[in-house]
């Protein structure tokens, strides 16, 4: 199973994403460890990325999908447009699951405001919202929860679909 975790910055991607790989056994992807060093100094400098820097980070995460097809993986991956999200399933014979973060702006600040050493100032939070399209087809979990019940929730969806084939 491939299993893409997205949703704007700050909303716990990584968190719940590394909970699904150790109760999965699968490997992750933080899609972060993938921009080159130009984004990475864009966003550090309060600059929002765009299509153009975005495009060859998303070509290099759909190769990365591509390699773990058949064993598995869960990539926590902003994946914010709609097209992002069909350049990551570009090279997978089968779409990944996605699964949708969603919280309030102001939540999702307050959090960004209080986490330490991440390149992604709060100030760019505002430009992840203008360019959010809510995914179809995703499942959607409101991150008001704790991650450990977000986890628990996204498990029992698994356990279901596994169950009824």
């Amino acid at each position: 199973m491939l299993i893409l975790v997205m949703g704007v910055s700050g909303c716990g991607k990584s968190t719940v994403a590394r909970q699904l790989c150790e109760a999965l056994n699968l490997p992750f992807i933080e899609a972060d460890d993938f921009h080159p060093e130009a984004n990475v100094l864009k966003m550090k400098n309060g600059q929002p990325l765009d299509d153009s820097d975005r495009e060859p980070w998303l070509q290099n995460l759909a190769l990365e999908l591509k390699k773990n097809e058949v064993r598995g993986a869960v990539l926590a991956c902003s994946a914010l447009k709609e097209k992002y999200r069909t350049t990551l399933n570009s090279l997978i014979s089968k779409p990944v699951q996605i699964i949708f973060l969603e919280g309030s702006f102001e939540l999702i600040k307050n959090r960004m405001d209080q986490r330490a050493g991440h390149f992604m100032p709060s100030q760019l939070l505002q430009s992840q919202f203008d360019s959010l399209e809510t995914p179809k087809n995703a499942w959607t979990f409101d991150i008001q929860n704790d991650s450990a019940t977000i986890h628990l929730q996204i498990l029992e969806k698994i356990k279901t679909i596994n169950e009824n084939g």
